[in-house]
């Protein structure tokens, strides 16, 4: 995979500086933090009694969020992404899912982006918790300014909202109109097949295999899914309802992700063919880089052209009829 240069900072970073922007404006606003290091030198002036790190005690800082917000505060909680879909999961569902709390959830270190420290911190399934539970808001940004946009707007949410961070800095997207919560993007139009990604680096994919495809005389059409909870249906009916084909790219197990949230909303009302690109179906034992683990899966941009010329050389049918 190639790709456009690396623009800092991370996600986490302008997630972070926006946080401290929203707790100026709002004295209901507050962070709690499990000593992630992400605040370490930040000036929060007048609103520092609003910064509490409860230490790594991730099962305690969803519980002491779900009680601020109880008590008319809106919380920000920080941690990793393995611990906030796995160690905290009770807290999380019963404290702040089940009593709809607006606790903002802002989970780093996501997917294989804190690869060089193993499997125990790849964060492969929290996707499929998260949007499994009622009330729940998840949240995907596909790069740095989009963590800027949407932070701004998940801090309207009435409800609990996961935001999906990584660790270090990834490429900026191609520059085009904020994003709205709860709206899919169209990066790019085509008329073969729909290529939706979440993420960036398969965002990043998705556009890559689009160029590779526009060579053959491939149109694809690419879908940024930003938000997959909840999930926009009528953008992803209306572009398979045009191609006939999709084709699901993200950081992620199979299960319960991306593919399987567009999966069943097409089965519901519109059964076309998707096609899947995410992580296998097992641990990764060895550790690297974003990239390089991401390559390691094939969760890349030649990974999916391949599965879009495979699926274009079978007879589909589509909408009524055949290709």
């Amino acid at each position: 995979m190639t790709a456009p240069a690396v623009a800092p900072p991370a996600s986490r970073e302008t997630y972070r500086d926006t946080l401290v922007e929203l707790m100026a404006l709002d004295d209901r606003v507050v962070c709690l933090d499990s000593d992630t290091g992400l605040f370490k030198g930040v000036d929060f002036g007048p609103t520092a009694n609003r910064y509490l790190n409860v230490g790594i005690a991730e099962h305690t800082l969803m519980g002491a969020a779900a009680g601020l917000a109880r008590a008319g505060r809106m919380p920000w909680v920080n941690t990793m992404a393995a611990f906030a879909s796995a160690r905290a999961l009770d807290a999380v569902k019963v404290d702040i899912a089940l009593t709809n709390a607006p606790v903002r959830i802002a989970a780093t270190h996501c997917g294989v982006s804190a690869g060089h420290l193993g499997p125990t911190h790849h964060a492969l399934e929290d996707l499929a918790v998260m949007r499994a539970l009622p009330n729940m808001t998840v949240v995907v940004p596909a790069d740095a300014t989009q963590t800027r946009e949407l932070v701004r707007q998940a801090a309207g949410v009435p409800g609990p909202v996961y935001l999906r961070l990584g660790r270090n800095a990834t490429p900026a997207l191609p520059a085009g109109p904020p994003p709205r919560l709860g709206t899919v993007q169209q990066v790019r139009a085509g008329t073969d097949v729909t290529i939706a990604a979440c993420g960036p680096y398969p965002l990043l994919a998705a556009l890559e295999a689009a160029d590779l495809l526009h060579r053959d005389g491939i149109r694809a059409a690419v879908l940024n899914v930003h938000t997959l909870k909840p999930l926009d249906v009528p953008t992803i009916l209306a572009a398979a309802s045009i191609t006939g084909l999709v084709v699901t790219v993200e950081e992620h197990w199979a299960a319960g992700g991306l593919g399987s949230a567009v999966t069943e909303a097409l089965a519901e009302t519109l059964p076309v063919p998707v096609h899947r690109i995410a992580m296998p179906d097992s641990f990764i034992d060895v550790s690297g880089g974003q990239r390089f683990l991401l390559d390691y899966a094939g969760v890349t941009s030649a990974a999916v052209a391949a599965k879009v010329r495979a699926a274009l050389r079978r007879p589909v049918h589509p909408i009524g009829g055949t290709r």
